[in-house]
């Protein structure tokens, strides 16, 4: 059910997004009276799934979802429609249109993505607001994985500033080193200032494991699954985890961490129950589970709201849509780069998909397609062939020089630029799949 649900989110969303896409390419070419023969929904190879024509359009829906397409009269695209470009050229054809026309057609599709963007961040936060947790808040300190050990950092460090500067939010501590390259990490354990250096290879080692701290919370029992061995052996609902075997683990993640240490043996976990320490012989079974699932850990927490009228909405948007834009062409500064290695995490489908949350959330979902809204359209200037960017590079190289490259070369180069896109989404997606087998 969890995949159905994340699938549907996904194919939803993407069909949101290809939509507003092409919507921007079909706009302006019937601005400047230029003929659309298609405008589809997903590719439609041999046929379609659906398709009915209204004037001069042919308006479908395929049955590949890869994407979308409309097609414009007079223009090397997808279709690689030859005997139309071997005709003369009729005034309503793409390629009669004066250069700047056709700059503007190609760039209405990112134009709408990156609107439409903007739109859904300013909707979502007049619907319901901003809420994150102040790094300031974060009162039990951090838990610590190996990469974040082995700089230095301990478990219960209080994250204090980066460089000497103060982070208001927690979730921006580790954008902050990989993206903005902080070199030292200001902490407080015991009650004294720790300065602690971030390594050379930080951002390496990061991408390569995913995971670096988490803000640590008590472990307090909220429901239990069927046959939970914990609930067997006498824990109750409300009771506050302390530790396992006399060993103090009074976090949650800490407690997870140990707990995997002790597959297949009988442990004793000490508990709170309204100030009375007790313990509790469990078997932990194979799973390594004992059937307990922890309170919100939001609960434990003061989290800063922030709630904005229409017209405050509006403004506040743009700027979140603008910040994603940044994060997303410093992730794609990664991904090019050969010293961090990033291209190896690159992700398909199934990565695309596993951003959305196993539960139908509307509010997630929203930010999720306005994050992908951004993701379309900073992918789609990128200068490649078949892309948008591809004919947008050759059209900005005939507004400079004054002449248009050839009928053949637009060909050869729709043909090079589609078979780079197959070979990425064979890469990406063949990511998930040895991802997805060597878990």
């Amino acid at each position: 059910m969890t995949i159905l649900i994340k699938a549907a989110q996904l194919l939803l969303s993407l069909s949101i997004l290809v939509i507003i896409h092409e919507l921007g390419h079909f706009t302006f070419a019937k601005i400047f009276k230029t003929r659309v023969e298609k405008f589809y929904l997903f590719f439609n190879p041999w046929f379609s799934l659906f398709k009915v024509k209204k004037g001069e359009t042919e308006y479908g829906i395929g049955w590949l979802p890869l994407g979308g397409f409309v097609k414009i009269s007079g223009m090397i695209d997808e279709s690689m429609d030859r005997e139309q470009m071997k005709k003369e050229p009729h005034p309503w054809e793409f390629r009669s249109k004066p250069s700047g026309q056709r700059l503007l057609i190609m760039l209405g599709g990112v134009l709408y993505n990156v609107i439409f963007a903007f739109l859904i961040y300013s909707m979502v936060l007049f619907t319901w607001g901003e809420k994150y947790l102040p790094t300031a808040n974060v009162q039990y300190g951090i838990i610590c994985d190996t990469l974040a050990l082995d700089m230095g950092l301990h478990n219960g460090d209080k994250i204090l500033t980066l460089d000497h500067q103060p982070v208001e939010d927690f979730l921006d501590v580790v954008p902050q080193i990989v993206y903005k390259g902080a070199k030292s990490i200001q902490v407080e354990r015991d009650g004294k200032e720790i300065d602690i250096p971030v390594p050379d290879d930080f951002v390496k080692r990061f991408l390569d494991k995913k995971s670096f701290i988490y803000y640590a919370y008590p472990f307090v029992v909220k429901e239990f699954t069927k046959g939970a061995p914990a609930k067997e052996a006498g824990m109750r609902e409300d009771d506050r985890i302390l530790g396992i075997n006399g060993k103090s683990l009074p976090y949650f993640d800490l407690f997870v961490l140990e707990l995997q240490k002790h597959i297949g043996e009988q442990v004793t976990i000490q508990v709170d129950r309204n100030g009375q320490k007790l313990d509790l012989p469990v078997t932990v079974p194979e799973s390594g589970k004992i059937g307990v699932y922890p309170v919100d850990p939001k609960s434990f927490f003061e989290l800063k709201e922030i709630h904005y009228g229409f017209f405050q909405s509006l403004p506040a948007g743009v700027k979140k849509g603008v910040q994603t834009i940044s994060s997303y062409l410093k992730d794609l500064k990664l991904i090019f780069s050969p010293e961090t290695k990033a291209y190896k995490s690159l992700g398909g489908f199934i990565a695309i998909g596993n951003i959305f949350p196993a539960q139908w959330d509307w509010q997630v979902f929203w930010k999720m397609t306005a994050f992908l809204s951004i993701m379309l359209a900073v992918l789609n200037v990128l200068p490649i062939p078949a892309l948008d960017g591809g004919h947008v590079l050759f059209l900005t190289y005939e507004i400079i020089t004054g002449r248009k490259p050839s009928d053949k070369f637009m060909e050869i180069a729709q043909i090079v630029g589609m078979v780079i896109l197959l070979a990425l989404v064979i890469y990406a997606n063949g990511n998930d799949l040895i991802k997805l087998f060597t878990k």
